[in-house]
């Protein structure tokens, strides 16, 4: 199979990046011929830049151009999307309808129903952009904090919307948890044209045989993931349960600090793939405190992979991954007070949470290997190329 795979690069590397990559891989692995189509997003520069950028957002000549004449050259199979905006953009989906190549799209967040893309504004959940429109972003400036820049962007949804782009010019849609499903039919998405396959792990770090000497937090040191809640439990701990950060972001201070007044809290900032993987397997328990709805959170496939149980926020995507109290154990979002409880809970019951770290691997084996992941996203292009197929004929 052909495949052209298309990722607009964030400015900063996240989880969307690596899904992207190890898809690739997979793929690679299997026999398939892969083009990627990459563009990097910078920090916009003056005014002139910014309503360049604005324009391109909506219509891009240029991309228009560049994706007919790479199908064309390619004939591709199927053409899949894993993020378009701010520098790609949607003209390149009406370059496909035109070349008669079929059309995937994974929602790796939920831009297409908030500019912003998280439903987290302002410390706490919104979905004013669903429940009233688009434009309730603009007055709040949810996107890079900028009304100039949430108006262009509310106004490239708002128009391929109106245009009918988001149901005719994609044949299938890829969410990557039933809960981001829910949430896409809510906004509108018909359900016929969204499926669901999860991320993976790869390659198999194999199950840890350690008991665990730490609690550990892995990923972006920003408010949506919890970390105000998550440290406000450390200073109401009544035991001593070592505490271990890995990752960077807008909070990074916080931890430092935190580091500094206890000796239980040692934050080791952004570490290597491999790194952060063997940390993990010295861990009792990962902790994703999130407050915002994942749409799935890839660090806990991992920690399945490694055999170590998860205690999650009891919301969005990890209330359906993590099952309470066969793979770890849940706390109500925001409740620092709750998550005391389940990690006392969790670090005197050294046994339970063994045998849920059991659980975690069986789970990993059974959903979120690289193999059952191929097997899933092969037959989401079979049935895509069918219906675009059934679709022109009609």
């Amino acid at each position: 199979m052909k495949i052209i795979s298309v990722y607009n690069r964030y400015l900063n590397r996240g989880g969307e990046d690596e899904v992207f990559e190890l898809e690739a891989e997979l793929l690679r692995q299997h026999g398939c011929k892969l083009w990627l189509v990459e563009a990097q997003t910078t920090s916009p520069g003056g005014l002139h830049q910014k309503l360049s950028l604005a324009a391109n957002a909506i219509w891009s000549t240029n991309w228009f151009a560049k994706t007919r004449d790479l199908v064309k050259s390619v004939q591709p199979d199927i053409i899949h999307i894993h993020n378009l905006v701010p520098v790609i953009s949607p003209s390149l989906l009406y370059a496909c309808a035109q070349a008669n190549v079929p059309v995937v799209h994974t929602l790796h967040n939920y831009r297409l129903l908030c500019p912003a893309s998280t439903f987290f504004r302002d410390g706490h959940l919104c979905e004013e952009c669903v429940d009233h429109s688009l434009w309730r972003s603009i007055r709040h400036g949810c996107y890079v904090e900028s009304r100039a820049a949430t108006a262009a962007m509310s106004t490239m949804l708002a128009v391929h919307r109106g245009l009918g782009t988001w149901t005719r010019k994609v044949d299938r849609y890829v969410a990557v948890s039933e809960f981001a499903r829910r949430k896409f039919i809510e906004g509108g998405v018909p359900a016929e044209m969204i499926a669901v396959k999860p991320n993976f792990v790869y390659p198999d770090p194999g199950a840890t045989t350690d008991i665990g000497e730490y609690a550990l937090f892995v990923g972006r040191l920003a408010i949506q993931k919890g970390l105000p809640t998550l440290l406000s439990a450390w200073q109401r701990l009544r035991l001593d349960v070592p505490l271990v950060a890995i990752g960077d972001g807008p909070l990074a201070s916080s931890f430092e600090a935190a580091q500094s007044q206890s000796a239980n809290i040692t934050y080791r900032g952004r570490l290597p793939h491999d790194q952060t993987i063997a940390a993990m397997k010295r861990a009792r328990f990962l902790i994703v405190p999130s407050e915002w709805y994942e749409t799935f959170g890839q660090i806990i496939a991992e920690a399945y992979a490694c055999g170590v149980p998860v205690i999650c926020s009891r919301l969005g995507a990890m209330e359906e991954i993590v099952e309470d109290g066969r793979t770890g154990l849940h706390f109500n979002p925001g409740d620092s007070e709750d998550l005391v409880e389940k990690v006392e809970w969790a670090w005197t019951h050294p046994d339970q949470m063994r045998t849920m770290g059991c659980e975690a691997r069986r789970r990993y084996e059974a959903k979120y290997t690289a193999e059952r992941n191929y097997e899933i996203l092969i037959d989401i292009y079979r049935r895509a190329v069918q219906g675009h197929q059934l679709r022109n004929a009609n």
